[in-house]
């Protein structure tokens, strides 16, 4: 459609055909592209392709023709209209006259990003309190810069790795890395992907409020450090989290630092002790172990990766660990870091016995560098909820399964007020918050909705990854002896895969736990190339409903990673794959 509408205006230029009429026609035409193309991806704005579009975005139509105007969606402009015609052509509802807007966000990370859009999608008049943090934790401190080092450090252990290599017949000289452009790198990116969330904001016409809001009882919203107040009939308060740093740890941002300044990647030390090992955890020491570093795991509970299921944990033991210059204590608290000095002075960690409180004989450690890795906590304390009656509990805002505000632990409904994300602790993963969002807009909307976070999957992006849905082992067999029915389970190996054969590949494995009464999907663990992309298959399955006997006879495509989980799931009802 985009080539059609810029090969007619071609055309239309090269015949001359100037006429007002022509021109208003052509340019909604171009801006009906442009919304088909935004509602999906921001990056439009800024792919060459269709730079042309962003001037047609600016322009209204007038009984003159053609004229700049203003882009909010308040207003009769042609990318307001054609929003709305692919929002399922929902009326622009504004405000009631009492109120400044029908929802304001607090909180513009993937969470509140994703309640923004989809509230202007049912027509509401939104605005956000970004905080001046578009993106939040996910875009600029988490998720998105993190990956963009594991892609960087990953093609640095893959090119050092001479053996993997000479299985394809290839032999490379030195690997050599520049530090400060692959920091530059994860750096560029998170600023990309910020614009892009700011650009697809304003685009479908929210407001957005730089300050950071605090809750001034109903239906409003304060600017924080002023007394200007505004006002909203709901509001969705998104704020995220921020890293959990035990007492006793000094944190100096250089020798002791959090995920937010280890992103930064202002050096690779020789070694560094990572305080928990967990998601976070992980991955940072599958950068630093690329790069060059040595990593001692510090962990608090009695086995490394304690949140994982305990087959896949062994796995990833002989996979990310062993073969590493990876060591650990468990069971240990690191309950006192005195910082260093980069190069001049070690990093000072008193370990003690979780179970016994005293100190172990090997405490004292002394390393380069501690990543404190254990754990986020809820950045609500800005709201000033308490202020106004609502408790919290260890900061986390109490909410039920339609993400409404409880003015306590099981206590009643604050009208109008909704929490969505790691603010309330129930699945402290971007998308979940996102996931969040929309149901809380949904059900604002009238639409009743609950979130089933039993079917959203986790990864960890190790090399090989990790990834997970629903109950791990030792949940499923507590279930099933609860419920009292039989537990099944099937397992697929990467090693008989012929797509990972090709990639050299083959260790890895999936599991999947299933009720046998039933043929419903309990859980699915994988380990191996591309994990993060496959569980997604399993994810829909469980949220679907779908059973281990319908997915046996799915056809997946030769010869595909897939191919690991369609033998999974075929092992669960005793078929063989070829």
């Amino acid at each position: 459609r985009l080539l059609s509408v810029r090969s007619t205006t071609f055309r239309a230029e090269a015949q001359q055909q100037q006429s007002a009429m022509f021109r208003v026609s052509m340019v909604k035409g171009v801006a009906l592209v442009v919304l088909s193309t935004f509602a999906f991806t921001a990056d439009a704005f800024t792919t060459p392709s269709v730079l042309p579009l962003r001037a047609a975005s600016k322009l209204s139509v007038n009984k003159g023709g053609a004229v700049p105007a203003s882009a909010t969606l308040g207003k009769r402009s042609i990318l307001g209209n054609n929003v709305r015609s692919a929002s399922r052509m929902m009326p622009l509802r504004m405000a009631e006259g009492e109120f400044d807007y029908d929802v304001i966000i607090v909180g513009c990370g993937v969470g509140g990003h994703g309640a923004a859009l989809h509230a202007r999608g049912q027509g509401l008049k939104t605005a956000i309190f970004t905080g001046g943090d578009i993106g939040g934790t996910c875009v600029n401190r988490g998720c998105v810069p993190s990956k963009a080092l594991l892609a960087a450090a990953g093609r640095v252990r893959e090119m050092q790795d001479a053996d993997h290599l000479e299985g394809f017949g290839i032999s490379v000289g030195d690997v050599k890395y520049d530090r400060e452009k692959v920091a530059a790198h994860a750096a560029q990116l998170s600023s990309n992907v910020a614009l892009n969330l700011g650009n697809s904001l304003t685009g479908l016409g929210v407001d957005i409020i730089p300050e950071t809001g605090e809750f001034a009882g109903p239906n409003k919203v304060r600017k924080a450090g002023t007394d200007e107040i505004v006002t909203a009939k709901d509001i969705i308060l998104a704020p995220g989290s921020v890293p959990f740093v035990p007492p006793g740890i000094e944190i100096d941002g250089k020798t002791v630092f959090t995920s937010d300044d280890s992103l930064k990647l202002e050096w690779v030390p020789d070694w560094v002790a990572i305080i928990g090992s967990g998601y976070i955890g992980l991955e940072f020491a599958d950068v630093y172990t690329a790069l060059g570093s040595e990593v001692t795991f510090i962990e608090a509970m009695d086995s490394l990766m304690p949140t994982f299921d305990p087959e896949i944990r062994r796995v990833a033991d002989r996979q990310l660990i062993q073969p590493r210059k990876v060591d650990g204590y468990t069971s240990v608290f690191a309950t006192e870091i005195v910082p260093g000095e980069p190069g001049e002075k070690p990093v000072k960690i008193k370990l003690v016995d979780a179970k016994t409180k005293e100190e172990i004989p090997d405490s004292p450690l002394f390393v380069d560098a501690a990543l404190v890795c254990t754990g986020r906590v809820p950045n609500t304390s800005p709201l000033k909820l308490e202020d106004h009656g609502i408790e919290t509990v260890r900061g986390f805002v109490q909410v039920n399964d339609k993400m409404q505000v409880l003015d306590k632990p099981d206590g009643e409904v604050v009208p109008s007020l909704w929490c969505i994300g790691d603010a309330n602790g129930k699945l402290m993963l971007a998308h979940a918050a996102s996931a969040q969002g929309i149901s809380a807009v949904e059900n604002i909307a009238g639409r009743e909705h609950r979130v089933d976070h039993n079917t959203i999957p986790a990864a960890c992006f190790t090399h090989p990854e990790i990834a997970m849905v629903g109950l791990t082992e030792e949940q499923a067999k507590a279930k099933a002896e609860a419920e009292g029915f039989e537990l099944g389970k099937s397992t697929g190996s990467f090693r008989a895969n012929s797509k990972a054969l090709a990639e050299l590949e083959g260790s890895g494995m999936a599991k999947c736990l299933f009720n046998k009464d039933s043929g419903k999907v309990l859980g699915v663990h994988i380990i191996g190339i591309h994990a993060s992309d496959l569980i997604q298959e399993c994810a829909n399955a469980i949220a679907a409903g779908t059973t281990v006997q319908e997915l046996a006879m799915m056809v997946h495509t030769h010869p595909t990673l897939s191919e690991v989980i369609d033998e999974t799931f075929k092992g669960a009802v005793g078929m063989s794959t070829h």
